[in-house]
């Protein structure tokens, strides 16, 4: 009987063994590293669109200017450009003959009107003895321009004397020149416009 409970015995311790063994931990490491997570997908940057250049204001109106009013020229004469002399006439009743040269190295024009010709502190000045009107003179060198000047041209006697003239070339001329031209007498007195030859400048009443 012994011999068999033996047997009975080594059976059971084998049983135990295989249970055991079967009970033990699946295929080793359970807990498995997990699987890595894909990479994260980085966005492309957004792309910039370029930027437009800024269109150039326009930097004046597009009206036309509107017109200057029409100024004196450049190099005009004035008095103090110009030699000036006055002499007594006796064609036509009598007169006076300014003439004028430009000064040595100044070269300018005469304007297309008489000169400013009064006489005395009193200012009595002279008229327009010519309606039409004349062109400019260039004066340089020896060039001379003449006007005529009629001191009296009413017929009584009355008249206020004066021993000087008085000439500008504008008006009012900021330099005028007086001239002497002798005891004259002076009643509503008249000029001529500038003229090239001196028996164009013989003013008439």
């Amino acid at each position: 009987m012994r011999p068999r409970r033996l047997a009975l015995t080594a059976l059971a311790v084998a049983a135990l063994a295989a249970t055991a063994t079967a009970c033990g931990p699946e295929n080793g490491d359970t807990a498995a590293a997990p699987a890595s997570s894909p990479a994260a997908t980085t966005a492309p940057a957004a792309t910039t669109a370029p930027s437009t250049p800024a269109k150039p204001s326009a930097a004046t109106s597009s009206s036309a200017p509107s017109a200057a009013p029409a100024a004196v020229p450049a190099g005009t004469c004035g008095a103090k450009d110009l030699v000036l002399t006055a002499t007594t006439e006796s064609q036509a009743g009598g007169y006076l003959l300014i003439a004028a040269k430009a000064k040595p190295g100044v070269t300018c024009t005469l304007p297309p009107r008489p000169p400013v010709i009064a006489f005395g502190s009193r200012g009595i000045e002279a008229s327009k003895a010519e309606q039409g009107v004349s062109q400019p003179i260039k004066l340089s060198g020896t060039d001379t321009a003449y006007a005529g000047v009629m001191a009296k041209t009413t017929k009584d006697n009355q008249a206020v004397e004066f021993s000087d003239v008085i000439v500008g070339i504008g008006s009012p001329d900021p330099d005028p020149v007086s001239l002497p031209i002798g005891p004259t007498g002076v009643d509503r007195p008249i000029v001529t416009n500038w003229h090239n030859l001196p028996q164009n400048a013989v003013p008439v009443r």
